[in-house]
């Protein structure tokens, strides 16, 4: 199954290593079909479309409002995990992703 999972923060760059681990956990589960990127909060709208799936940092969780406003339904969105965010876990961030899309 295909899906695209994009993130977004303040600036992109504290989930760039958040989406690397997320690609070699995709890769180890054989699910080299999924494309993970992380932009900032500002590009959100200009995406629209190109997502499954929306996962904010926890740092700029209090955008959740206004986020969901801009995808208005079109995908679901959540705050990651602070603690799977924190470790870098990229393979419980990916399990939230596919549980998110799911509908879960």
């Amino acid at each position: 199954m295909k899906m695209n999972i994009m993130l977004a923060c303040c600036a992109g760059m504290s989930t760039s290593l958040v989406v690397s681990k997320m690609e070699e956990a995709a890769r180890a589960q054989g699910k080299s079909d999924y494309k993970i990127w992380a932009v900032e909060q500002g590009e959100i709208e200009a995406e629209l479309g190109n997502f499954d799936v929306l996962l904010l940092g926890p740092q700029v969780r209090h955008i959740m409002r206004k986020v969901n406003k801009i995808v208005d339904g079109k995908a679901p969105v959540a705050v990651i995990d602070p603690v799977s965010y924190g470790r870098c876990d990229g393979a419980a961030v990916l399990k939230q992703a596919e549980e998110l899309a799911a509908g879960k």
